[in-house]
């Protein structure tokens, strides 16, 4: 039974997921706000929905919040390899050469706030005496430096606004075309808050739960909006919103840690995980970073046919994270 209702809970997923990208383009056409924005905050604000369910239930409910920070961390690492399978699935030539450079300052901001948590985390106990009753300062600083980030990064994106595009969307009113995108999201909340909790359940009943194998089905499984939504994306040809989508999902995941930090009662939650949550935070960073590299040098060819240099190599550092955290005994959830 459970895994009936997680494929049901996949396949409203897909469909819904599908429907999202399609109407959150249509939303950037009508609105002006343009592709990036749409994908970074509103597409993003929807597809992190179970990393957020499953992060503050870690910390609030079981009180494990390695689990909680294995979550959203994990979350990040999966969703950077999602554009190394975008790069093969784009047969003409690389992925990120095909999207806007403008790209690079939310991966930019990306890399600072998980700086903020890294930094948090090598301090560790060090520094659990900075804090406001039980939250952490540098959760607080994260989501002060999310609102500034967040702030620059609009107006950034009001002075670089491309040339309009032909418009695709005229036959659909705008009442419809808000209408249908807030099911398409309700749909997508709703199934992957199912979906987490399913998940868990079914890592639970299969006794995964307490293995990395678990872990690595339960960091999947919430990611699994921003894998559907970026592939529809790129079936429309919105590069832009699926590149904008992962990276606003990873700011948006580092945010959540804030979220985690007000459920975990017993003290800041960055100063009571293990040290070898530093490793994946580093590992985030680079992977980041190799996306920002990628967008600054456009290549015209794939390094190796099928995928670009940067897709090997985000694939590859996926993998040691993994490892990682395997051998740390925590899983990659």
């Amino acid at each position: 039974m459970v895994w009936l209702e997680f494929l049901i809970c996949v396949a409203i997923i897909l469909f819904a997921g599908t429907k999202l990208a399609r109407y959150g383009d249509a939303i950037a056409e009508k609105t002006g706000l343009g592709r990036i924005w749409i994908g970074l905050v509103l597409v993003a604000a929807i597809t992190t929905m179970p990393e957020l369910v499953t992060g503050v239930s870690s910390a609030a409910l079981v009180k494990l919040p390695d689990l909680a920070l294995g979550t959203l961390l994990g979350s990040c690492l999966f969703n950077l390899t999602i554009l190394a399978l975008l790069d093969i699935l784009h047969r003409p030539s690389p992925v990120l050469s095909q999207a806007s450079p403008r790209h690079i300052a939310s991966a930019g901001m990306g890399i600072l706030l998980i700086a903020i948590a890294a930094g948090t985390i090598l301090a560790g106990e060090r520094f659990s005496g900075l804090s406001l009753g039980w939250v952490g300062i540098s959760s607080i600083i994260i989501l002060v430096v999310y609102l500034v980030g967040a702030r620059q990064l609009f107006l950034f994106e009001q002075r670089n606004q491309p040339p309009p595009a032909p418009h695709r969307y005229d036959g659909l009113p705008a009442g419809t075309v808000y209408f249908r995108f807030a099911l398409a999201s309700a749909a997508i909340i709703g199934a992957g808050i199912w979906l987490s909790f399913v998940g868990d359940e079914i890592a639970t009943t299969t006794g995964w739960n307490a293995s990395f194998v678990g872990s690595l089905f339960l960091a999947i499984t919430t990611s699994l909006p921003e894998l559907v939504v970026a592939l529809a994306a790129l079936r429309l040809g919105a590069i832009d919103m699926a590149v904008a989508n992962i990276l606003g999902a990873n700011i948006l995941d580092i945010v959540i840690i804030v979220l985690a930090d007000l459920a975990y009662t017993q003290g800041p939650i960055l100063a009571a995980v293990s040290r070898v949550h530093f490793i994946t935070a580093a590992v985030a960073m680079v992977m980041s970073l190799l996306v920002i590299l990628g967008l600054r040098f456009q290549l015209r060819r794939k390094t190796f046919f099928v995928i670009s240099w940067y897709g090997v190599i985000l694939i590859g550092l996926y993998i040691f994270g993994a490892y990682a955290l395997f051998t740390a005994g925590i899983g990659l959830g």
